[in-house]
């Protein structure tokens, strides 16, 4: 079973910039770089939505709302995913969580972004 551990959230203003980092242990690098990473959010009384998705090839895909501001990024070397989240909004308040696409699918517990008006 892999972990994942996300890090990096926290308390912004609006037009801060925050970058979540999510580790990933439990599994041999030659797998981690084949799997799909991806970030999800979810707001209080909203259900959870995709943020952003990253293959092991490094290609990307965004929601309408992060396209142009969030990049989501990897390193295989350090087992790990990365979101570099960019002019950020009141509506981007949510707990973020990190998901791998092993074992059927792994969630991590999720980091706070609150974004102050």
């Amino acid at each position: 079973q892999v972990q994942l551990v996300e890090s990096g959230g926290g308390l912004v203003q609006t037009g801060g910039s925050l970058r979540l980092s999510c580790a990933a242990s439990g599994i041999a690098g030659f797998i981690f770089r084949i799997n799909v990473m991806a970030w999800y959010r979810q707001a209080p009384g909203n259900q959870r939505e995709l943020v952003a998705t990253i293959t092991g090839g490094g290609s990307t895909n965004y929601s309408d709302s992060a396209e142009g501001r969030f990049i989501i990024s990897r390193d295989n070397a350090k087992n790990s995913v990365y979101l570099q989240m960019n002019s950020l909004k009141p509506e981007d308040t949510a707990v973020y969580y990190c998901w791998s696409s092993l074992y059927g699918g792994s969630w991590g517990r999720g980091t706070q972004v609150t974004v102050a008006s």
